[in-house]
């Protein structure tokens, strides 16, 4: 937000389930008070049931930027999804498909469940097994089809060549020590179920099998609602896997040579970092 406001500009969210209005507690949406006037997009853009892809966000996304760059110089990029920061930034790859194989393996993860896949992609592909989040089956599902298809690796066929952008890009990663990242992160948790997580999930339950509810915070509560787990099992187990996406998160932004490294002390002193190399290397 000081970023934005020091550079007068807006912020574009990649993060893949801020979209979706019937979502705020579980994808700690900024709040209007948070987001004090900066222009934002892709927060609140559209509904469950539209959902969008990383290749419909490179399309929107571009159309935004163009809109930014008529007055500004400058826009913010920022989120959680790796796959959606790339595919604005360096566009994605042009990778095979094929109907019969892509139904081939739908059909395995619907008769099976993740487990056999991912064995398969960490034996032909472990550089994306570990990137990757194993927890998405949409993802997996389209790794086994390419590599079927093509006998190459996931990994390699994601990193061919990138699509020409008019614009220069300042790569920024926050560093935190690892237990403060962590205790925020519970707590994080702790403060989304007294908002009201639970009754956000029972809201949803009839987009369960869409894949934007294949999220955090969601998937573990719907377990403790179809009694599988305990509710204290299901906070638990949110807080486990966030931390374990956290660290998945770095392991993908950190692949990149050109990004900058910001050891987190506090925001004023994070935002003058940031402005200080933006102004030298622009």
């Amino acid at each position: 937000m000081e970023v934005a406001k020091h550079f007068d500009t807006s912020v574009l969210s990649a993060d893949s389930r801020q979209f979706y209005k019937e979502i705020s507690i579980g994808t700690a949406k900024p709040s209007k008070e948070e987001q004090d006037g900066v222009p934002h997009y892709f927060i609140d853009s559209h509904y469950l049931e539209n959902e969008i892809t990383s290749a419909q966000f490179e399309t929107m996304g571009l159309q935004v930027l163009d809109e930014i760059y008529q007055s500004n110089d400058f826009a913010i990029l920022t989120g959680g999804s790796g796959m959606f920061v790339d595919a604005l930034c360096v566009g994605l790859d042009n990778i095979p498909t094929n109907a019969e194989v892509k139904k081939q393996v739908i059909l395995e993860y619907e008769l099976d469940g993740l487990a056999p896949l991912l064995i398969e992609l960490q034996e032909k592909d472990p550089i994306y097994f570990q990137e990757v989040d194993r927890e998405n089956a949409m993802r997996i599902q389209r790794a086994i089809e390419a590599i079927r298809i093509t006998g190459a690796p996931f990994s390699s066929l994601r990193q061919k060549t990138s699509k020409s952008r008019p614009f220069q890009i300042h790569y920024f990663v926050l560093n935190h020590d690892r237990e403060k990242l962590y205790a925020r992160i519970n707590q994080r948790v702790e403060t989304m179920m007294k908002k009201g997580l639970e009754d956000e999930v029972i809201s949803v339950q009839k987009y369960r099998n869409l894949t934007s509810m294949n999220t955090v915070g969601y998937k573990e509560l719907f377990a403790y609602l179809d009694g599988e787990i305990t509710k204290d099992r299901a906070v638990e187990l949110i807080k486990q896997n966030s931390r374990r996406y956290a660290k998945r998160q770095l392991t993908w932004l950190r692949r990149n040579p050109e990004y900058v490294g910001i050891d987190y002390t506090n925001s004023e002193e994070v935002v003058q970092q940031i402005i200080s190399h933006v102004k030298k290397n622009s």
